[in-house]
């Protein structure tokens, strides 16, 4: 009997997500998102106890049940739909719209996901039937209020393990550290340093939970890592071995870190911008003291209605003035914000496109591309003008990372993305004086191997382009990478098998993530992420000949993700 009933869910629920769900503009909860995506995004962060707000016309709820399924709401749909629930990649939830849906409504479509992208929590395993049950109840209850997060909380969570006066005068090692790559091991909450030369682990150190990305100082000496728990570790590299020297919470749930870097300026600041709370903090460059708490709440640059929850998401340090760009996601703005005086702060607003992600200088540094991509567009802000300079149409889910420049055979210098949403490999013309009919414009797409990629990358010493497809959900694609001839691109990519080539292919989902180059740019560095209960592993490839060169396997790389050189990370290769 209970193997017919499970039958006839399933049944009901295929019914119910490809009819449902397909039928009107509301289902579309994740246009173009795989349910890897989702996941890749989610992260445990820890969540205190919140104060239940009960709706009268919600169904029965349990405080227990509430506190459950807040936190699983916080750490696996918050991304998408708000920790308010107001939307922002996903729909709306808040309960005027699903009272009106329903509890088995509501348990069908969290247990069996849809076609547009909603993830099967049930199906997968992710969450049991009692887990989807309460969750279904307390999407119909109002959303909690979490926690704010200023700065009495970040004094309390600031830590000087080593004070500046104590730390070393020059390095206590011969490494060279513009060599050194910051590899993310995802899940075990550290960050493995690596020199690029002897392929050796330097130091690994622990960090923020699910470190999103690590950058380093002007001067290349600290590294900075922002956890998805908001947690910020300064990594002093000249420490024998590398160490962290400090560390600050700079809310519950963070993406975004950067110095400054304008002359006269290096190393003197750092930025962070968190989720939630929706805010940015400036902090002392070598102590991670914070000085400054800016909240990014306001109007929407479309519909002009106030969002309660943008959150902060890429953030560059300008070349051409003292100050940092910084995105904000869901009002779709670009705060130019000048650090010349902190405590009489300027800043400029740019009104760009909904939603805001990452971005990249284009090879001169004076332009950041940056992908709306809830609006399908790229977003360039003239640094040195300080102006919104084009915004430009793209397929769907545009999502670069830094993205790659090189120069065109016959358009001149362009800026790639690829998506989420296709297999397009998407190049726009940068060059406004010397190609004025190339600039701002799509100028070549690429076919590459699927929808899924997350980065794109090349070298200015290199003729390859380089294409993850990570969250592609055909494995024998997401463990490969494609590579483009840049002189040559009508000939098509070639396909690598690098989860093959690390000897992990049949060993759990082993995705294949971000290429990155060394400091010389006659190698690529690949992460094969595999399971923490897996063997993950570093594949090195020679540029040149696009073969195998190394393999890296060490029982401590655990869930290896992003990996950052040092060198060109500082500099802004790519």
């Amino acid at each position: 009997m209970k193997t017919l009933l499970n039958a006839t869910l399933a049944i009901i629920g295929l019914l119910f997500t490809s009819i449902a769900f397909s039928a009107t503009d509301d289902a579309v909860d994740h246009p173009g998102t795989e349910g890897a995506e989702l996941r890749y995004k989610g992260a445990p962060i820890p969540m205190d106890e919140v104060a239940m707000r009960l709706s009268p016309d919600g169904p029965e709820i349990t405080a227990a049940e509430y506190q459950q399924s807040s936190r699983l709401f916080f750490e696996r749909c918050a991304g998408c739909h708000g920790v308010l629930r107001k939307g922002a990649t996903g729909k709306s939830l808040t309960p005027d719209i699903t009272q009106t849906r329903g509890t088995e409504y509501l348990k069908v479509l969290i247990g069996f996901g849809t076609p547009a992208g909603m993830p099967n929590w049930g199906t997968s395993g992710d969450m049991s039937a009692e887990e989807i049950d309460a969750m279904a109840r307390f999407l119909q209850h109002e959303p909690p209020m979490p926690p704010e997060f200023g700065m009495k909380e970040m004094m309390a969570s600031w830590n000087q393990i080593v004070v500046p006066a104590d730390r070393p005068s020059k390095k206590q090692h011969k490494y060279d550290t513009d060599n050194f790559f910051a590899v993310t091991l995802r899940d075990a909450g550290q960050v493995a340093i690596i020199d690029g030369d002897s392929k050796k682990i330097v130091s690994i150190v622990d960090t923020g939970y699910a470190v999103h990305i690590s950058r380093p100082s002007d001067s290349g000496r600290y590294v900075y890592t922002i956890g998805r728990d908001a947690k910020i570790a300064l990594i002093d590299l000249f420490m024998n071995p590398p160490s962290k020297v400090a560390e600050i919470k700079i809310g519950m749930e963070a993406r975004s870190v950067e110095t400054s870097k304008y002359p006269g300026y290096e190393d003197k600041l750092a930025i962070a911008g968190a989720y939630w709370p929706p805010q940015y903090v400036l902090m002392e460059g070598d102590t991670l003291e914070p000085k400054k708490i800016v909240s990014t709440r306001g109007m929407t640059v479309d519909t002009q209605e106030y969002h309660p929850e943008p959150r902060v998401a890429a953030i560059v340090a300008s070349h051409e003035h003292p100050e940092f760009i910084i995105n904000v996601k869901e009002t779709g703005k670009v705060l130019l914000v000048n650090y010349s005086n902190i405590d009489a702060l300027s800043v400029a607003t740019l009104e760009a496109a909904r939603y805001l992600h990452d971005g990249g200088w284009d090879s001169t540094h004076r332009y950041f591309l940056t992908a709306a991509n809830k609006s399908n567009k790229i977003a360039v802000i003239d640094s040195k003008d300080r102006n919104m300079e084009a915004l430009i149409d793209v397929t769907e889910i545009p999502h670069p990372g830094r993205g790659a420049n090189f120069i065109d055979p016959t358009y001149g210098p362009v800026w790639v993305t690829s998506a989420l949403g296709n297999a397009n490999v998407t190049a726009i013309g940068t060059d406004p004086e010397k190609h004025p009919n190339s600039a701002w414009k799509v100028v070549r797409t690429l076919k590459g191997m699927g929808g899924g990629s997350l980065f794109v990358k090349t070298h200015p010493k290199s003729s390859n382009l380089w294409v993850d497809v990570t969250l592609n959900p055909d494995k024998k694609v997401s463990q490969s990478v494609a590579v483009f001839d840049i002189n040559n691109m009508d000939k098509g990519y070639e396909s690598l098998p690098i989860a093959q080539w690390a000897g992990v292919a049949d060993q759990g989902a082993a995705r294949v993530v971000q290429p990155e180059y060394n400091k010389q740019g006659n190698e690529v560095w690949f992460s094969v992420w595999n399971a923490v209960d897996k063997t993950s592993a570093l594949v090195i490839v020679d540029d040149k000949t696009r073969k195998l060169k190394k393999v890296i396997k060490d029982k401590r790389l655990k869930t290896p993700t992003g990996k950052f050189n040092i060198y060109n990370t500082r500099k802004d290769v790519y």
